[in-house]
């Protein structure tokens, strides 16, 4: 079977969803690999990578007829006149505008959204949300120390002491920990906040304090260990008391997201304008509307003397390392789901059966079907 990868790089997209380290692993498991030209460029891949590995470089238009299988970064593939039957995989941000992909029913394309992989210990090596995180967090972090006007390490100095640079991170899922983790290697006071009870510990685990909110959140994670929905009046409560304690912080990273929903507002103006003059806020969910409610998604903005960076996608930012994570991700997914190069699709394998959007254009996935309604 052909697998293809085609070059979906614009103005925010640098990441390429199959990396020229993979390719032996593929052609190894009976697969032949399609790269259209231009893949890869903008993450530092050349075409000479490629092929060097032994994919066959070509125009979009010449290796679409042969597609069997689409490796992809986005729904955006979708777009292209790929054959009846074919497989793509990847991240299909089935969370935004899901009935959208129906559209593609009969064209009977099977289609496997990563970002629906149960949070199983199988699937952690497949898992494209946890991969991205971690850039993700790394990145909030750099991005926040290059625009800060301070050094983020105490630093003694023969004219005197340098105190650290106060971090706050909210939320603590995987972009969070990560940059938590990262402020502390730098040497940054560093704190974290998330409202599902099993956090603490995890915070905890990376070096940072617990910041606690003096009301109880209950029921604040699902089945899955995802932030739940809390309802307007708990965000109002969250709201008022960053009121209160972002004055203290001189960097505060959010990320806090519900899946299906657009990011809370947990930042208010009022608590920006009580913040130092010369702080920093990393929006890392600003694609999703972002946390503070200043946060203009995909600009860099200053308001009341406070930096709020709004930049979307941001492993994109690192696409070296983001495109050979993600293009693991994937190539770990089908490994899993194919046996001497042909795909082998067991609809009662829980990896299978969460990600399975659809299968030759009849709906499949049960998380899917609760998106967009369907019993």
């Amino acid at each position: 079977m052909n697998i293809c990868c085609f070059n979906e790089a614009d103005n925010v997209e640098r990441r390429v969803a199959i990396t020229p380290d993979v390719i032996p692993i593929l052609k190894k498991s009976g697969f032949n690999v399609l790269i259209e030209s231009g893949a890869g460029i903008s993450a530092g891949f050349s075409a000479e990578d490629y092929v060097e590995k032994g994919a066959v470089v070509g125009a979009g238009d010449e290796i679409i007829e042969k597609c069997d299988i689409v490796l992809a970064l986005s729904r955006n593939v979708l777009n292209r006149k790929l054959r009846e039957g074919a497989v793509v995989i990847g991240g299909l941000n089935p969370y935004d505008n899901p009935k959208e992909l129906l559209r593609y029913v009969d064209r009977r394309l099977t289609l496997f959204s990563l970002e629906l992989i149960p949070r199983i210990t199988k699937a952690q090596s497949m898992d494209i949300l946890t991969s991205m995180g971690f850039i993700a967090g790394y990145r909030a972090v750099i991005l926040a120390a290059s625009y800060l006007q301070k050094v983020i390490p105490m630093m003694s100095t023969p004219a005197g002491l340098i105190t650290p640079a106060k971090v706050l991170v909210i939320g603590a899922g995987v972009a969070g920990l990560t940059a938590l983790a990262i402020a502390r290697r730098l040497g940054a006071d560093t704190y974290g906040y998330d409202v599902r009870p099993a956090a603490k510990e995890q915070i905890r685990s990376v070096g940072a304090k617990v910041v606690e909110m003096p009301v109880e959140a209950t029921g604040a994670e699902d089945r899955e260990g995802y932030a739940r929905y809390m309802g307007e009046d708990f965000y109002a409560k969250q709201r008022m008391f960053f009121e209160e304690i972002l004055k203290d912080f001189d960097i505060v990273i959010t990320t806090a997201a519900v899946p299906g929903r657009d990011a809370p507002k947990l930042i208010s103006e009022e608590a920006v304008k009580r913040m130092k003059k010369g702080s920093i806020i990393v929006d890392v969910v600003a694609d999703r509307g972002g946390n503070c409610v200043l946060t203009q998604p995909g600009e860099v903005v200053t308001r009341y003397g406070v930096v709020i960076i709004g930049y979307t996608n941001l492993p994109s930012q690192l696409p070296y390392h983001a495109s050979i994570l993600y293009s693991r991700n994937l190539v770990n997914f089908l490994l899993y789901i194919s046996k001497n190069g042909m795909i082998n699709i067991n609809i009662n394998d829980e990896i299978v059966s969460d990600t399975l959007i659809m299968h030759e254009g009849e709906i499949v996935s049960r998380k899917f079907k609760e998106l967009i309604g369907v019993k």
